[in-house]
């Protein structure tokens, strides 16, 4: 199908079945999208009415089909089109009863890349690109001060951008952030960003697709259907990353906090410097967000904003204001002397060790959650060699324990740290506070997911601030 002569008349009177309202808006977008456009919608999800009750809130004035606490055959059988939630595994048996029905399989984020009128940056990676998204589309914003540009920031960020797709004009500019599930699905229609971003590319998701090839093999999509004047704006110094240059039919911008580059950005003297079109551009690092890590995302962000034409005085006035985001590195509070930051959103090993080495300070870290089938070895050797103290919790309690255990058993490792293993994570917030001291971190970083024991990162995040504030002196 020739995505580009698609028109919105495409879903009048079709039969589409939405699989997945969800908790955070893009089944409710989709649906209500959909019905605006004329569809009979049917919206199906394994969870209960009453798990689903705010979301449900948002449909009471539509007229659609609800078919909750399970699926149905005929409703993927007899379909027209499929809209599928991200998170749906893509060997779900009722994806292959629509597939052998040769049922259209969509996305919201699909519907919107088709009509949405604007250029798009996208951005992608195992790390980062939450603060990347937000950074960039800061420097966007204040940039739009003076040209009256209106930057629009969504995608797996938390904001459908579908339900905004009538005011979005084509001088506009939409950023995106997008994880692998949601590459998978819009590689379907073979379309990509005009602008896209990856920040890096480590072991992460393989308990949905199995093999780091076919993990990478969808982050790719972000790349694969560019165009010759389209970016490309990706890490150097990551090794899997640079083997995608001979794919990218792009112009391909590279960044790098390790290597100064002919033509590129990098790292010099706390500054960034910019080498593009010929024209060398230098910006500050000062920045109220920790870690090299993060200066590898102001690289990444600073880029594409020159990309974009944003004036220099913008992309530094967005560096300096910048305070990060929640759940990435938060400060909290300091009590008794002991400092205390919620990085619940390190869902990876490797954002829990750009944490761990985001702080001087002896470190008090809490860790451990879902197991998503990925090796905590190099983390665990991080904790054994850069932390004063682990507690640990969830699924990965005792996994994680073994494997420091290893690691200290080494010839000529450290004694430290002591490690402890509790049954939630109150007790390990109290664990945390009888055992700091004057001085100390006490680091949230999980480096696993949170679904054994909340619904997402930012519930855990959310409930680790309230222990702490809840600390009495």
């Amino acid at each position: 199908m020739n995505q580009e002569s698609i028109s919105k008349e495409f879903y009048k009177d079709k039969k589409v079945t939405v699989m997945g309202l969800g908790l955070f808006g893009g089944g409710v977008v989709a649906a209500r999208f959909l019905v605006s456009q004329g569809a009979d919608v049917t919206v199906t999800d394994l969870k209960s009415a009453e798990e689903l009750s705010a979301s449900l809130k948002l449909l009471n004035d539509l007229s659609v089909k609800l078919r909750l606490g399970k699926h149905s055959e005929e409703d993927f059988a007899d379909a027209d089109m499929l809209v599928v939630n991200p998170a749906v595994p893509d060997d779900s048996r009722f994806l292959q009863i629509a597939c052998d029905n040769n049922v259209q399989i969509d996305s919201e984020l699909n519907i919107f890349f088709r009509f949405v009128p604007a250029p798009v940056i996208g951005i992608t990676g195992s790390n980062g690109k939450s603060t990347t998204t937000s950074l960039l589309g800061e420097m966007l914003k204040e940039a739009g001060i003076k040209t009256g540009i209106k930057t629009w920031i969504g995608g797996n960020i938390g904001v459908s951008l579908l339900g905004h797709l009538d005011e979005i004009q084509p001088d506009d500019v939409v950023v995106l952030e997008i994880s692998s599930f949601q590459l998978e699905l819009l590689s379907r229609i073979e379309m990509s960003p005009h602008i896209s971003i990856v920040t890096n590319i480590a072991p992460n998701h393989l308990d949905r697709h199995k093999t780091m090839e076919n993990y990478i093999n969808s982050k790719k999509a972000i790349i694969r259907y560019q165009k010759k004047n389209d970016y490309a704006i990706l890490n150097y110094d990551d090794p899997t990353l640079r083997e995608w240059e001979g794919e990218c039919k792009s112009h391909v911008l590279w960044f790098s906090a390790t290597k100064e580059l002919e033509h590129g950005a990098f790292l010099k003297d706390n500054e960034i410097i910019i080498n593009h079109n010929f024209d060398v551009i230098s910006c500050p690092t000062q920045t109220n967000i920790k870690g090299i890590h993060n200066r590898q995302n102001i690289m990444a962000a600073s880029y594409a904003a020159i990309a974009m034409n944003v004036d220099v005085g913008s992309i530094k006035n967005a560096i300096a204001g910048f305070n990060g985001l929640e759940h990435r590195l938060e400060y909290v509070n300091t009590i008794n002397d002991v400092q205390y930051y919620n990085d619940s959103k390190a869902t990876t090993p490797e954002a829990a060790i750009a944490g761990i080495k985001a702080f001087d300070n002896p470190t008090i870290l809490i860790a451990g959650g879902y197991n998503k089938e990925v090796s905590l070895s190099q983390f665990a050797r991080e904790c054994a060699k850069n932390t004063k103290n682990v507690i640990l919790v969830g699924e990965t309690a005792i996994n994680i324990q073994e494997l420091i255990k290893n690691v200290k058993g080494e010839k000529d490792e450290k004694a430290e740290p002591e490690v402890y293993v509790a049954t939630s994570l109150d007790e390990s917030v109290k664990k945390a506070y009888e055992i700091a001291e004057a001085g100390d971190v006490v680091l949230l970083s999980p480096a696993c997911a949170s679904f054994d024991m909340f619904i997402n990162y930012e519930e855990r995040g959310k409930r680790f601030k309230e222990l702490v504030h809840n600390i009495k002196n």
